[in-house]
């Protein structure tokens, strides 16, 4: 529980609500935290060769007793191999199937610690996966359009946060208006395709502005002095909340428009003003101008930062709007019935 951010916006997060109407929900993982520290790091094979058997033997158990619910939900993939050996085998129980994703997993994507072993990954098994269930839910149109060539019973279902928790704290005076990105090892890449602007920024507005970047412990950038914040859960409403501005720039390809918008919700969630490349779902969440703003060339990225570092009222408006926008479309609280009637529907 509580360690991969997917299934916590996806799903965790609604046990306690399904439990209080009848439906008991147990989390059948098979890579345990430690086994994550070696999975995505360079090399290890040999461990990995172990962490990949254990996972293997622990399904295949899991199967053994599946017969006791009423209904198995696939977030992504059974296991982190070619193979769909585990779905085929579901799908011959009779119990229903509901396969959930919130990415164009369709699309290779490997860590950089995994780059030799891609061999074994494929991503083209979502195809055969998809005809095997008796539901699918999306996190977004892009997804669901991808999904229904192969499943007919597709529904919308956005990642959503706990709005009861990721709050706005209580503002401290600060002396410099604070820009900030969170995100892993894996998507910084996404965060330093804004750095020509961020320099430009820094030469404008000198020691009024400072950058963050939280979830990267190793990321360094001496022009900007910025020193990567490892991440950690117990702090992330903390950790949303030390900024002013959150930036979500992104490229434009087949994966990246199949991006949920999660990282731009959680800055709007704590009602601060989110930028956003304008690519996939971003450009639904975002109304630009109204509760964020949509940026895509240097110019505009340099044209938005500067009026939200110069005006602290259209920071404070924006970010209100945004936190509106989250509660209204993106919570937990309104998605959770749609989650319950699914769930009841595919078990009656």
């Amino acid at each position: 529980m509580d360690r991969s951010p997917g299934q916590r916006y996806r799903f965790e997060q609604y046990f306690s609500f399904l439990q209080k109407n009848g439906v008991s929900c147990k989390l059948a993982y098979i890579i345990s935290a430690a086994d994550d520290k070696v999975l995505y790091a360079s090399g290890k094979y040999l461990k990995k060769a172990r962490i990949g058997l254990r996972a293997i033997i622990k399904r295949y158990n899991q199967l053994k007793t599946i017969h006791e619910f009423d209904l198995v939900v696939i977030y992504r993939e059974a296991i982190l191999t070619s193979s769909i050996f585990f779905e085929k085998k579901l799908a011959k129980k009779g119990i229903p199937i509901l396969f959930d994703f919130d990415d164009a997993i369709w699309v290779k994507d490997v860590s950089q610690g995994n780059k030799s072993l891609s061999f074994l990954k494929n991503a083209n098994k979502i195809k055969e996966i998809l005809p095997l269930c008796n539901h699918v839910t999306a996190g977004n149109a892009y997804l669901k359009n991808f999904a229904l060539q192969y499943n007919e019973n597709v529904t919308i279902i956005p990642s959503t946060i706990d709005t009861s928790k990721y709050l706005e704290l209580e503002s401290r005076s600060k002396e410099r208006i604070t820009i900030g990105w969170v995100g892993s090892h894996t998507t910084i890449k996404h965060f330093e395709t804004i750095l020509p602007v961020l320099r430009e920024l820094k030469k404008k507005y000198k020691d009024k502005i400072e950058f963050k970047v939280i979830g990267d412990p190793d990321y360094f950038n001496s022009d900007l002095s910025i020193k990567g914040i490892a991440w950690n859960n117990s702090k992330e409403v903390e950790f949303f909340n030390m900024l002013d501005i959150g930036v979500m720039p992104l490229p434009e390809d087949e994966w990246t428009r199949g991006k949920c918008g999660m990282k731009g919700l959680l800055y709007m969630s704590v009602n601060k003003p989110a930028v956003m490349s304008s690519v996939g779902m971003n450009s639904e969440i975002i109304a630009n101008g109204v509760n964020g703003f949509l940026a895509d060339t240097p110019e505009e990225w340099f044209d938005v930062l500067s009026k939200l570092i110069e005006d602290e009222n259209l920071r404070k408006t924006i970010g209100l709007a945004g936190r509106k926008t989250v509660e209204e479309k993106y919570s937990m609280n309104s998605q959770k019935e749609k989650y319950l009637d699914l769930y009841l529907s595919l078990m009656n």
